[in-house]
């Protein structure tokens, strides 16, 4: 069973068709419980961080997915469901993230690619083996919609990087945590192959 977080942080409806089509059981809930006795979770969301972390607070949801990681359960965020594992974001001073891993998001600078958000296709420059890209290809072309980005602390978790601007770390894994910045649910025959290697950690 995949537990899909619902914080009202939208996204979900996409992530949820994705896992239909891959025949995946699956629940979109909030639930403490169905959560932590899920046999992975996923973190999807867009928006502000500031706004997400307040919903998640309020409900206590912060700690149900402290509990679900420490216990080892596969865990992926995705676009804003990334940002949300880190420590803090430009886009909300002052905001505690989930702080599950250390690095920091920062606003994308202006430069060659002058429209922010980055929205629309990137190829990826894998990286350090990561376990969802098995089978995409040297460099899967996925789709991104954002305003800020990744810059982890330890660059040996980043499983893809990308550039627009700047470096952005695009992907990362640690063990049973993932994340991407990017949305393997709407990335086409390769996203999807990325989301079935999830169901298959």
């Amino acid at each position: 069973m995949v537990a899909v977080i619902d914080y009202d942080a939208g996204n979900i409806r996409s992530v949820v068709n994705a896992l239909k089509y891959l025949g995946a059981d699956h629940i979109i809930t909030n639930d403490r419980d169905k959560i932590l006795n899920a046999d992975r979770v996923i973190l999807p969301g867009v928006g502000a961080f500031g706004d997400a972390m307040g919903r998640l607070r309020s409900s206590g949801l912060d700690e149900t997915i402290a509990e679900t990681v420490s216990k080892g359960t596969p865990f992926l965020g995705v676009c804003l469901g990334l940002q949300l594992l880190f420590e803090e974001s430009e886009e909300s001073p002052g905001v505690r993230g989930l702080a599950l891993l250390k690095g920091r998001i920062l606003r994308i600078p202006d430069g060659e690619y002058t429209k922010i958000p980055h929205m629309g296709w990137n190829s990826l420059t894998l990286i350090n083996d990561g376990r969802l890209f098995e089978g995409t290809g040297k460099e899967p072309y996925v789709y991104f919609v954002h305003s800020y980005y990744l810059k982890a602390a330890d660059e040996s978790i980043v499983t893809a990087v990308t550039d627009y601007n700047t470096k952005i770390h695009a992907s990362v894994e640690k063990d049973n945590l993932f994340g991407c910045q990017f949305h393997p649910e709407k990335s086409s025959s390769a996203g999807l192959k990325m989301l079935e290697n999830f169901l298959k950690v």
